[in-house]
C-alpha cells in the first residue's frame, strides 16, 4: 500500500525516473516551453522552481550545484540567461496551461508548461 507516500513513479524505476527528469528539465530550459502530460508537467514544474530559485543566489556553489544536476548547456542558460529575469520574483517562476486537446492514443491530459515572461 501506498499511504503517504509522496511523489510520482512514472512506472519506471530510481535512476531512469531521475534521468527522465533531467531530460524534461533540460528540454524545458533550452525551449523555454514544452507540451507534456499533466502529471508529467506537476512534478517538473515543482523540481524546476527549486533549480531557479537556486541559481539565483548567483553564486560559485550553486552553479557548481546546477552543473552536477544538468548538462553543461542547460545550466548555464539556466544560471546566466533565466535566473537573472527572476531576481525580484520571490517564486512562481513557471505557468502549467492545460490544453482543451486530450492525446491521441490513450486520451491522457496535456498540459503546456513555460516560463513566465517577466
Amino acid at each position: 500500500m501506498r499511504h503517504l507516500k509522496k511523489g510520482k513513479k512514472f512506472g519506471r524505476e530510481k535512476g531512469q525516473r531521475k534521468a527522465f527528469l533531467r531530460s524534461l528539465i533540460s528540454n524545458l530550459i533550452l525551449k523555454g516551453k514544452i507540451v507534456t502530460t499533466q502529471s508529467r508537467a506537476k512534478v517538473l514544474k515543482s523540481q524546476a522552481e527549486k533549480l531557479v530559485t537556486l541559481a539565483k543566489k548567483q553564486n560559485l556553489a550553486s552553479l557548481r550545484i546546477l552543473l552536477s544536476r544538468l548538462p553543461k548547456q542547460p545550466a548555464q542558460k539556466l544560471y546566466y540567461e533565466i535566473a537573472p529575469r527572476f531576481l525580484e520574483r520571490p517564486g512562481g517562476y513557471l505557468t502549467v496551461t492545460n490544453l482543451s486537446k486530450r492525446r491521441k492514443g490513450d486520451g491522457v491530459q496535456m498540459s503546456r508548461i513555460e516560463f513566465v515572461n517577466k
